[in-house]
C-alpha cells in the first residue's frame, strides 16, 4: 500500500511537473518568438532529378515544382537591390517539417549565389514568424542581415545571414 501511494506523488509531483514546464515556457522569448523549424531548404542543380531521388528514399509520389513569381509579383531584393531572383521549387510535406528543394533559374540570389559557392546542399531553416520587421530589426542588431527578401501569395519570406553564428541561413515565413 505505501508503494502505490509513493507512486501516486511521484506521478503526481512529475504531471506537475510537466505542466509546469509548459505554462512557464509560455512562447519562446528569443528574436524569433518560436522554436519550431517549419522547413528545411536544400539548393538543388536538377529539381526534378532531387525530387524523383527525394520521393524514392521517403516513399512518397514525386512532388509538381513550380517556378516563383516575377519581381513584379515578388518583389524581390537581393542584398538591397531589386532582382529577378526566381527558382523552381518542390515541396515533400512530412509529418513534422516540410522540405523544400529549390534550382536557381533567374537572376542573382542567395540561392544561386549558395549553389555557386557550396555547391548543392541545405540552404536554410525556415520558421514561421509574425512580425516579420521586427523580427528582422532584431536580428540585424544581433549581427544576422537580411540577404533576400520578397512575397509569396498571401505571405512574404526573408532570409536572414546566420551562418557565422549559427552556420546556416534562416528564412523567415510571414503568413505561412
Amino acid at each position: 500500500m505505501k508503494s502505490i501511494r509513493l507512486l501516486i506523488i511521484i506521478l503526481v509531483i512529475f504531471a506537475a511537473g510537466v505542466v509546469w514546464g509548459r505554462i512557464s515556457r509560455g512562447t519562446p522569448a528569443g528574436p524569433l518568438g518560436t522554436d519550431q523549424v517549419v522547413q528545411v531548404g536544400i539548393v538543388v542543380k536538377d529539381i526534378e532529378k532531387a525530387s524523383r531521388a527525394y520521393a524514392e528514399i521517403l516513399g512518397l509520389d514525386v512532388p509538381q515544382w513550380f517556378l516563383t513569381d516575377t519581381v513584379d509579383k515578388a518583389h524581390t531584393e537581393f542584398r538591397g537591390k531589386p532582382s529577378e531572383a526566381r527558382a523552381k521549387l518542390a515541396f515533400f510535406q512530412l509529418k513534422n517539417i516540410t522540405i523544400e528543394l529549390i534550382e536557381p533559374v533567374g537572376g542573382p540570389s542567395t540561392w544561386r549565389e549558395f549553389l555557386d559557392q557550396h555547391g548543392e546542399g541545405v540552404h536554410h531553416l525556415a520558421f514561421e514568424v509574425k512580425g516579420m520587421d521586427e523580427k528582422l530589426k532584431l536580428l540585424a542588431g544581433l549581427g544576422i542581415p537580411l540577404i533576400q527578401k520578397g512575397d509569396y501569395e498571401g505571405g512574404r519570406y526573408a532570409y536572414v545571414d546566420g551562418t557565422r553564428s549559427l552556420a546556416v541561413i534562416l528564412e523567415l515565413l510571414e503568413n505561412f
